[in-house]
């Protein structure tokens, strides 16, 4: 096997890499990328790599979604957040990144938000992992962006979610996260030096 960023000579020239687990890094988890397994398709399910967690823990013992309410407040929030980013003047520079019809969106950010908070692993079996940077690079993400959709979000998460700590933890993680897809000029990811 060879050293991941280092091209073998039987290798195909983009070779499947895959993340196999995750690292705790400042409460986030961090993806660790290695090659894929060669599952039966008996096991492919159990390869399936989850998304990272507002906890970063396990699988199955992540307690955000049961303290949530499950899929049904998710949903919630995501109509509620989308509904805000419809109304909020704020927010007209992040909806017009968005086509006129948000079924399929909300869609996909309730099946991340799921499985991000712990719950199913719905969103990596259907999409993979996340790579929510490079899915955002086609649009201008800088803190004007961030900050709508934050302002969007945490509205939302006060409307919905009535645990005030578990609300306080998920709004600092979205503003994690929300940083994290920046891609302007100067940001703490910044492409456009390269």
């Amino acid at each position: 096997m060879s050293k991941p960023d280092t091209p073998d000579s039987t290798s195909p020239a983009c070779p499947a890499r895959v993340v196999v687990g995750y690292l705790r890094r400042d409460g986030w988890a961090v993806p660790v990328y290695g090659e894929p397994t060669h599952a039966s398709p008996q096991g492919a399910e159990a390869n399936t790599s989850p998304a990272p967690s507002v906890t970063s823990v396990p699988s199955g013992t992540n307690p955000h979604f049961a303290r949530l309410g499950g899929v049904t407040i998710i949903e919630q929030l995501v109509d509620r957040f989308y509904a805000l980013m419809d109304t909020l003047p704020e927010a007209a520079t992040i909806r017009a990144m968005h086509g006129p019809n948000l079924a399929p969106v909300k869609e996909v950010l309730v099946r991340y938000i799921t499985e991000w908070t712990g719950g199913p692993q719905v969103y990596s079996a259907e999409r993979g992992h996340p790579r929510l940077r490079r899915k955002h690079l086609p649009f201008a993400i800088g803190q004007a962006e961030r900050d709508a959709w934050m302002l969007c979000m945490t509205q939302a998460l006060d409307e919905v979610v009535a645990d005030p700590d578990l609300k306080d933890q998920l709004t600092r993680a979205f503003a994690k996260t929300a940083d994290f897809i920046r891609n302007d000029k100067g940001s703490s990811h910044d492409h456009h030096s390269h």
